[in-house]
């Protein structure tokens, strides 16, 4: 019956288009002084010592990062660099905007930042060349999805400090599904620009691959200072994001040039804006998450999923209906900090490893980014396109049903997310 009233109110909330962030801490409040006798005091000390935890600290670390990259040129180096591997065959530039996303992706761990990154500059390309816009916006939209997928990734951070789940074996299990889904999105990029015949590029020679590789290699090293950083274990996942952050300010400023002294003002106060936004997020679902163990929400949940007889097949298939559903509503970030408490334990339960349900989430957000009516890269690829989220919808479909394809195969063969986390740290 608790349950049924939090969640009530909640939807309530979030239906008269209050922020999901003030409708979970208004939820809470109104509950526990209402129907509970929990005094003040513990509400104030939950919300400081909820994101009192060093995990939470590489967010803003990446959000800078992401920024930095963003407005320092480096995207343009990287959609070059990709355009010299691929552009030569079938839909070559949409190719190699898939490219240019998986590689962007690697530096900055956003998905929007990934769209407005590469989308900006290959799409009006596209246009340039010959594609249909909604063609071009369909690769982008879709092949920024990889951002939240392909490590490093703030979402992964999330479920990490939710569940208490290792970040770096999170990020080394998205390495192969990332590939792979960038992988499939190219190829159904290639299939639909051959049936269509789209327009290719001059194959470029190696020379010409070889200098667009050296102009590019400053942002690229970046993956290799992340991932090589954390695995090596010369950092952790958090100062890995603090070193991410200097060295894309270095690379932006010093390096490459492209942005100017005056303007890291505003990098800095964006990626402020932004870090706060998430923070803000994360401490009201805290709160919320409190509310619900100190109801036993969670453990009855888990005792009547349990008693429904659902299997481990059963059970998955259910968590994927749930966060497709979710992600109508919600963005990713409020979907991991409220669904993984109440998921998680029962994914444990039955035998489900912590880290592919981690993969599963997460994959189950990059589809949610990218369908109506709050995907968030339809919003951004719409004000980069100028195009509006019911033409976006239709323009995303091919490439929506082979993420969903994409999905279930993660869901039912956890290997691919396991694989390279025990090659690395062993059985897990």
């Amino acid at each position: 019956m608790n349950a049924l009233i939090i969640f009530s109110l909640l939807l309530v909330l979030m239906l008269t288009g209050m922020p999901i962030s003030i409708s979970l801490g208004l939820t809470v409040l109104t509950f526990l002084f209402t129907m509970t006798q929990v005094p003040i005091e513990a509400v104030a000390l939950k919300l400081f010592t909820g994101i009192e935890k060093f995990e939470i600290m590489a967010i803003p670390f990446f959000i800078l990062a992401g920024n930095f990259l963003t407005h320092g040129g480096v995207a343009r180096r990287m959609i070059n660099f990709a355009t010299s591997m691929v552009g030569h065959w079938h839909g070559g530039l949409a190719l190699a905007g898939v490219l240019a996303c998986a590689l962007f992706a690697a530096v900055s761990g956003s998905s929007p930042a990934t769209v407005v990154a590469i989308g900006s500059i290959i799409l009006p390309a596209m246009v340039k060349q010959g594609f249909p816009k909604r063609f071009g916006a369909g690769v982008i939209t879709t092949s920024g999805a990889l951002g939240i997928l392909i490590p490093p990734s703030i979402v992964m951070v999330m479920y990490s400090v939710t569940t208490n789940t290792s970040v770096g074996a999170l990020f080394m299990a998205g390495v192969v599904p990332g590939i792979m889904l960038a992988f499939l999105l190219g190829l159904t990029t290639w299939a639909l620009a051959k049936k269509r015949g789209y327009p290719r590029m001059r194959k470029a020679t190696w020379g010409e691959r070889l200098s667009a590789f050296r102009k590019s290699a400053w942002g690229l090293l970046l993956i290799l200072i992340v991932m090589g950083g954390i695995y090596s274990g010369l950092f952790t996942p958090t100062e890995a994001a603090a070193m991410a952050a200097v060295y894309a300010f270095v690379i932006a400023v010093f390096v490459y040039k492209d942005l100017k002294l005056r303007q890291v003002g505003k990098v800095l106060l964006d990626s402020a804006s932004m870090s706060a936004m998430l923070l803000y997020i994360i401490t009201n679902a805290v709160l919320f998450s409190f509310l619900m163990t100190s109801e036993n929400i969670p453990q009855e949940m888990a005792a009547w999923l349990t008693a429904q007889g659902l299997g481990k097949i059963a059970f998955l298939l259910v968590v994927n209906v749930i966060l497709l559903a979710a992600g109508n509503f919600m963005e990713p970030s409020s979907i991991v900090l409220i669904m993984a408490p109440i998921l998680f334990p029962v994914a444990v339960a039955l035998g489900v490893d912590p880290i592919h349900f981690g993969i599963l989430i997460v994959v189950n957000m990059e589809v949610g980014m990218c369908h109506p009516p709050v995907g968030l890269n339809l919003y951004v690829a719409s004000g980069i396109t100028k195009m509006g989220i019911s033409e976006l919808t239709v323009a995303v479909m091919p490439w929506l049903l082979t993420m969903l394809a994409f999905l279930m195969v993660v869901t039912y063969v956890p290997e691919i997310s396991l694989w390279l986390p025990r090659l690395v740290y062993g059985p897990m």
